[in-house]
């Protein structure tokens, strides 16, 4: 399809030119550089309103056919629709009602959720440290000290402890923290050249 081709083509250019400009000491293609990080952020303002038209059709669906949930779904749309009137007409500038929400409804809301993964951290490391070969021995011994030696009761015990904590995470986690970094940047740069070549087309939609 002709859209396809366009799309392919549009990437494939801005990405040379992206990864180009790096290397390049030229006015013009500050300019050029600059020019595309404004339309990039347009794009993503556009982009977020069809995010936002996209859920609300979906919850809008739910709410009409009474689907299980749809009370949630009719929350969702009352809270979004006050949140943006409550932007358009009061602005968000300190002591806003929009602002007001946010820090006292929104950001609570926020911690809650966020405190609720420490369970799940504590589940998964129950699983993960169980020592049940030589790798999973030293992984547990190495979080117990870096776990007792970043608190105040491993100072109390030793003095050494918290030396030994330091030292897991700045030279062996560090390491490994590296090393997954760096495959990280490995994947990224496979990805945007499969990008480039015209390879990976999952950006328009499953064609």
């Amino acid at each position: 399809m002709m859209r396809d081709r366009l799309a392919i083509l549009t990437a494939t250019v801005a990405g040379i030119f992206m990864t180009v400009q790096y290397f390049l000491v030229s006015s013009a293609a500050t300019t050029a550089y600059k020019t595309i990080l404004a339309w990039m952020q347009i794009i993503f303002a556009f982009a977020l309103i069809v995010g936002v038209i996209g859920v609300s059709r979906i919850h809008l669906q739910k709410l009409a056919q009474r689907r299980a949930g749809w009370i949630n779904s009719a929350v969702l749309l009352a809270t979004a629709a006050v949140m943006a009137v409550l932007g358009f007409s009061g602005g968000i500038d300190r002591g806003s009602p929009f602002l007001w929400i946010f820090d006292n409804w929104q950001a609570p809301m926020q911690s809650t959720v966020f405190s609720l993964l420490a369970f799940y951290v504590a589940s998964a490391a129950y699983r993960g440290f169980r020592a049940r070969s030589g790798e999973s021995l030293v992984l547990v011994i190495a979080a117990i000290i870096v776990l007792i030696g970043r608190v105040p009761l491993g100072e109390w015990i030793s003095p050494y402890i918290p030396v030994t904590a330091d030292w897991v995470l700045n030279i062996p986690a560090l390491a490994a923290k590296r090393g997954i970094l760096i495959g990280i940047g490995l994947g990224m740069v496979a990805t945007s050249l499969k990008v480039i070549l015209g390879l990976e087309r999952t950006y328009l939609g499953g064609r």
